[in-house]
């Protein structure tokens, strides 16, 4: 059986990617994943502290299939929003969007 802190290790390593790719990056895409990797972590830490806390039941796991749902719906947002960035700037740059007016 593979260890506890084995899991939170692997969430602590993603969660720290995730924002390293997102403060390092200027390509939407890859800001997108960084951010959707953030999210996996979260998920990791609620399946393994549900396993911790409460062996027998499955709120943490619910919660996780919950919060997959919720990120597939950002994710399908934000890629229509990065296509219609592309098709108005010819850029998926962080650096072409910034002098967007209201």
């Amino acid at each position: 059986m593979i260890p506890v802190s084995a899991f939170l290790v692997l969430s602590t390593l993603l969660f720290f990617l995730g924002v390293f790719g997102f403060v390092t990056r200027r390509n939407l895409v890859a800001m997108l994943i960084s951010v959707e990797l953030v999210l996996n972590a979260a998920d990791m830490n609620f399946a393994v502290f549900n396993r911790i806390l409460f062996p027998g039941q499955m709120e943490g796991m619910f919660f996780t299939l919950f919060s997959i749902g919720i990120s597939a719906a950002e994710t399908a947002v934000a890629l229509a929003i990065i296509i219609n960035v592309y098709r108005n700037y010819h850029s998926d740059q962080v650096n072409s969007i910034e002098n967007m007016k209201f």
